[in-house]
């Protein structure tokens, strides 16, 4: 097969090494997705009238939840017995295993806390902070794939086409699907729609003595439209995608696949919901 048929990957997964010590692409951009995310919630509070004091609890409550979820997601979903035989590799964190739909819901339980701590006092409720929690999460997942592209991890199975990528560093001599990249490219455009949605309507507070209608959008249909498409790309994705474990092997569908469908059908849910309550997307401080 001739090197102009497909993209030869060797990049380290190092920034930098030192000694023993490295800083890891991986953690930079993991990093770099929850400053993002703090960003666009910046912006969001700012344009709403929300005291921006309170993005701080936020941002923590946010990444305790995604890493204790997607560890716990790791060692439920995919490596039960391993986990149980070796106890001590549980807080190993930076050895791998971190799984997406654990850290979903980890999120889910961060989001929870903090609406039941501040949500009332300051005018917003769960389903509010998860509309725009929908917008910035695309974005966060975007680096998370791209830090495992870096990683040369979680990729698919061996393809012909001219994109394929041939992972170097983990001996392959075929190249292969490189779904991470068709993951970070379909969450950074689920994003953008998202974002565009958002910005297409103006908070009632900005336009106050208008005719013009500001809540033509409700609340819960960006959380509704996130689910379904986030979780639907990631189940097209997985029917290319190698197996994470050994037990996956042979599957029709996977682990991976069985797990988005309850984000799916809980999206259709919210968007079925935000049409039947119709409450108003921004928060009503009147």
């Amino acid at each position: 097969m001739s090197t102009l048929q497909y993209i030869t990957w060797d990049v380290s997964p190092f920034i930098f090494k030192i000694g023993n010590f490295g800083l890891r692409w991986y953690g930079v951009l993991f990093i770099s997705g929850f400053i993002f995310g703090y960003w666009l919630f910046s912006k969001f509070y700012k344009r709403e009238g929300i005291d921006q004091k309170l993005l701080e609890p936020l941002l923590g409550a946010l990444v305790i939840g995604a890493v204790i979820g997607a560890r716990l997601g790791h060692i439920l979903f995919y490596e039960p017995d391993y986990y149980l035989a070796h106890p001590e590799e549980i807080i190993q964190v930076w050895h791998g295993g971190l799984a997406s739909h654990g850290g979903a819901i980890g999120v889910l339980f961060a989001v929870w806390w903090y609406v039941r701590k501040y949500g009332k006092k300051n005018h917003f409720d769960y389903m509010w902070v998860l509309d725009r929690l929908a917008i910035a999460t695309p974005f966060a997942g975007m680096a998370i794939r791209l830090g495992n592209l870096f990683n040369s991890e979680i990729y698919g199975w061996q393809t012909t086409h001219p994109w394929g990528f041939l992972f170097v560093r983990n001996g392959d001599s075929l190249p292969c699907h490189p779904t991470q990249l068709y993951e970070a490219i379909s969450y950074l455009l689920i994003g953008l729609i998202l974002v565009a949605i958002y910005y297409r309507f103006k908070p009632q507070n900005t336009i106050a003595g208008s005719k013009e209608k500001s809540n033509c959008i409700y609340r819960g249909l960006l959380f509704g439209i996130f689910l379904v498409l986030l979780f639907g790309a990631r189940f097209l994705v997985e029917y290319v995608k190698q197996p994470q474990v050994e037990g996956e092997i042979g599957k029709v569908i996977n682990n991976g696949q069985i797990l988005s469908l309850p984000f799916i059908v809980a999206g259709i849910v919210c968007i079925i919901w935000s049409f039947t309550t119709r409450k108003p997307l921004f928060a009503n401080k009147q």
